[in-house]
């Protein structure tokens, strides 16, 4: 039997009431009578209570004969089932797991920390009691190789200037990366009974060792792309000055004279500083 088998034991209300009223008149008739034999009601009344089982809500019990798998109760209230029967108690809750911060390295083979926040919840008692040593145990230990597998999937990050351009990468595609991490979790707790409700990366960043030159780099790149857009910028106000002039005939300037204007244009639109204008008193030869 590899599959979970749902029981509806004997209500256990029923049972109470006759329990205390086999342990009343034990006491009763022994005391009236004065004949011990009336001390089995007692006895009967001590086997008929081992048999209670009490089951809370979102939790179960699982049933045992000696070794045998009898089935799994889960509706919650006061229940009676056979007093040799063992019980194992297995939670319905779901449950958050916050892994430890993991040193590994990512699709180009750069050492990142990261962690995950998982959400899970047994849903068949008894893969989780009897398929697996430990499904708790099993959530950590799993949860943490699938994460390992996961980054070794994908970069950190994009970097064109090398060549390597991904559409998914850890740090910005956080939906792609938390629907594969999920699938992933998932097909490694199927086996024992465990869904998983909920997957995410819970932190990411660079190693320790490199954190500081992948900054520099991202600070670099961040820089290059700033001044491209400024260079496409001053290149079409410098355009544009130049076709104004010319069609409202404000100054008629040859090759040389456009090639000083935009180069004095694109200094001032382009530097990091703010010109120092030059006063010119002479003709505009000078």
């Amino acid at each position: 039997m590899d599959q979970e088998k749902i029981i509806k034991p004997i209500n256990g209300y029923f049972i109470l009431a006759i329990t205390i009223a086999l342990i009343v008149s034990s006491i009763y008739l022994t005391f009236t009578t004065e004949n011990p034999e009336y001390a089995l009601f007692l006895i009967l009344a001590i086997i008929l209570f081992k048999g209670f089982v009490l089951v809370n809500p979102n939790n179960s019990r699982v049933l045992l004969l000696f070794g045998k798998y009898i089935g799994s109760i889960k509706s919650n209230g006061l229940f009676w089932v056979n007093p040799l029967y063992s019980r194992r108690t297995v939670s319905l809750r779901a449950s958050n797991f916050d892994s430890e911060r993991l040193k590994v390295n990512d699709k180009l083979g750069n050492p990142i920390m990261i962690s995950t926040i998982l959400v899970w919840r047994v849903t068949n008692t008894y893969k989780a009691s009897f398929d697996v040593d430990n499904y708790e145990n099993f959530v950590r230990v799993q949860t943490d190789a699938a994460v390992r597998k996961l980054a070794s999937m994908y970069p950190y990050d994009n970097f064109a200037d090398e060549g390597h351009v991904e559409d998914i990468t850890l740090r910005s595609s956080v939906n792609e990366v938390s629907e594969a991490l999920e699938k992933e979790i998932d097909e490694r707790l199927s086996i024992a009974g465990i869904e998983v409700l909920e997957a995410r990366i819970g932190y990411l960043a660079y190693a320790q060792e490199i954190a500081s030159a992948m900054l520099k780099r991202q600070q670099a790149t961040a820089i290059v792309a700033a001044r491209h857009k400024i260079v496409e910028g001053a290149v079409s106000m410098v355009e544009m000055a130049l076709n104004e002039l010319s069609k409202k005939n404000i100054v008629d300037l040859d090759d040389e004279r456009k090639a000083a204007m935009v180069s004095n244009l694109m200094v001032i639109l382009c530097g990091d500083k703010e010109a120092s204008p030059v006063l010119n008193t002479g003709t505009l030869n000078q």
